[in-house]
């Protein structure tokens, strides 16, 4: 059986649009105090690990989600070029998962969650000189951007976030279904 095709719309990340999964990160004039502004950082779990992502052919689809647990992720192009991100809300069960509901689902790293529902998943477009700071636990797929490109990102997470923090719900084998970005 073929995957239902979800075309999703992309919208312009923004402090106001993106907030239920983050921040939105936009310069600011040098010597100004921190504030909320900023990017509110959750790096206590680990080794804080800031690199650059070299990336290609990543295209305007997907099937793969993914969240990490224990730290927030700031994720940014270099040189400012148009980028987009699928998201889906934090879904994180803080207790043992016991009385939770039928969907709750412990990871291979040990916590428990409720996997992201296919009308819960949006898709943001990144254009510009700003970069996004993901809450903890956001599911999300990307970067992804126009194909038969090459871009670089600035990434911060932990150091072993990719080896123990890394819980992916795919929908193609569990919902049957693929997003296409439809730009």
């Amino acid at each position: 059986m073929e995957p239902a095709v979800v075309k999703l719309k992309p919208i312009e990340a923004t402090p106001e649009t993106f907030k239920e999964f983050g921040q939105v990160i936009q310069a600011s004039p040098d010597g100004e105090q921190f504030g909320p502004h900023d990017a509110q950082l959750d790096l206590s779990q680990g080794t804080p690990r800031f690199y650059i992502m070299h990336l290609q052919d990543r295209a305007l689809k997907f099937s793969n989600i993914t969240h990490h647990s224990s730290v927030t992720q700031c994720l940014g192009s270099i040189g400012g070029d148009t980028w987009y991100l699928g998201v889906a809300k934090p879904s994180i069960v803080e207790s043992n998962g016991e009385n939770k509901g039928e969907n709750v689902v412990q990871s291979r790293s040990g916590h428990y969650f409720v996997p992201p529902a296919v009308d819960g998943v949006r898709v943001f477009k990144v254009s510009g000189p700003k970069f996004l700071k993901l809450n903890r636990g956001t599911w999300h797929a990307g970067p992804l951007f126009k194909p038969g490109t090459t871009m670089d990102f600035y990434n911060l997470e932990l150091s072993n976030t990719n080896v123990v923090d890394h819980t992916t719900h795919d929908f193609k084998k569990i919902n049957a279904t693929v997003f296409v970005i439809d730009e």
